[in-house]
């Protein structure tokens, strides 16, 4: 373990039934760092935040989160583990019958006593943060996709966490969208002193202000370093997966019996 890292992740293994997801993970998540989990589809990118969430156990080596091996801990614990962190998840997850000042508000009082003129002003500063104080009476539904995905982020940093995790943050967005998100994660992670932990398979997006790049392939961390070390990286998983190539290490083909066999055109 890595005692500057706010989260460690150490031999960790994980899979369901007979599939195994993660053979031997270890990885670092500093503080004030903007962090990226990238790799290609099913390779187990979100289950790294489901772990750190405690949603689930591993099934060897341990994940630590300030210091608190996460498995380990009771359902208090948990709870208290996760009013550290914020999350945002894929496609924003607004509660659709709540409003934008009603979803931003909900963690604040599920974990706070504070009082209504307060969480009132907590709420505001937090949509002010991601420019859409003036949308806090609409609904989800009268939201933009990328309105949607801001009042997200709003949501999750309204406890002011130390840890915030992503799951696909630019996922169906246009350009001018993700790049709103972009400045944004950079930029809050800047102003609460937190570490940003992101999912994601957008290359270019992530490259151009993330700290530090973990590439997950085959259950291990296949590459990790800057994104100008992994610019600069001769792997061929890694060349293949920046440069968006069909073949290489990762197949276009998922492997299957010869194509003349299940035409039956063989006796």
């Amino acid at each position: 373990m890595n005692e500057d890292a706010i989260v460690s992740i150490s031999n960790l293994a994980f899979g369901y039934a007979d599939r195994i997801i993660h053979k031997r993970i270890n990885m670092d998540f500093h503080r004030g760092k903007v962090v990226a989990i990238m790799g290609g589809s099913g390779c187990g990118k979100t289950t790294i935040l489901r772990l750190i969430g405690g949603q689930i156990k591993p099934h060897g080596g341990e994940v630590r989160v300030d210091g608190k091996i996460v498995h380990q801990q009771s359902q208090k614990g948990i709870y208290d583990l996760r009013r550290k962190m914020g999350m945002l998840f894929q496609h924003g997850a607004l509660f659709s019958d709540l409003s934008v000042y009603e979803n931003v508000a909900f963690p604040i009082r599920e974990h706070t006593n504070l009082n209504e003129s307060v969480i009132k002003d907590l709420v505001l500063m937090k949509l002010n943060a991601v420019g859409l104080r003036g949308a806090y009476k609409l609904m989800p539904t009268e939201l933009s996709g990328g309105m949607a995905r801001r009042v997200a982020l709003a949501r999750a940093i309204a406890l002011d966490p130390d840890i915030i995790m992503y799951d696909e943050p630019f996922a169906g967005l246009d350009p001018i969208s993700m790049g709103v998100i972009c400045d944004l994660i950079r930029s809050l992670n800047d102003a609460l002193g937190a570490t940003s932990i992101i999912v994601t398979h957008d290359v270019a997006e992530t490259f151009a202000f993330a700290d530090y790049i973990y590439f997950l392939a085959d259950g291990v961390v296949a590459a990790q370093g800057s994104p100008d070390e992994l610019k600069k990286s001769k792997l061929p998983f890694v060349k293949q997966f920046i440069h968006s190539q069909k073949d290489g290490p990762v197949p276009f083909h998922m492997e299957a019996n010869k194509y003349a066999d299940d035409l039956g055109l063989r006796q």
